[in-house]
């Protein structure tokens, strides 16, 4: 059975830092997508950023630009997201998600790896709150 697990959010003051984890299981992590969400209330679920295996190629959102990195360990069957620089409007219910063998080609691929329909695993998501 697939199985994300989302861990490393919590409460910190703006201007800090958060490193989530997505820890996968149920398949080979050789040849994956997974992006990382989050919902805050009253708002559409938002790409945050993916990564892609076949060449460690990923993307951001650009709120998040020069703030966040995506980052994988394939031998820990892991995926990270670290936040720098947090602001209050960073404040969501971060989601990791996970689709395997993806076939995106060309220019489709950022917006895919983005897209939230493209993907077929969810977390449970991990509560992030940023105080000014």
């Amino acid at each position: 059975e697939v199985q994300l697990v989302e861990s490393g959010g919590g409460l910190v003051q703006a201007g800090g830092s958060l490193r989530l984890s997505c820890v996968a299981s149920g398949f080979s992590f050789d040849d994956y997508a997974i992006g990382w969400f989050r919902q805050a209330p009253g708002k559409e679920r938002e790409g945050v950023s993916c990564i892609i295996s076949d060449d460690n190629t990923t993307y951001y959102v650009d709120s998040v630009k020069g703030r966040f990195t995506v980052s994988s360990d394939n031998a820990k069957n892991t995926v990270y997201l670290q936040m720098n620089s947090l602001k209050p409007e960073d404040t969501a219910v971060y989601y990791c998600a996970a689709l395997i063998a993806p076939m995106w080609f060309g220019t489709t691929a950022p917006s895919r790896c983005m897209g939230s329909s493209q993907y077929s695993y969810w977390g449970q998501g991990t509560q992030v709150t940023v105080s000014s």
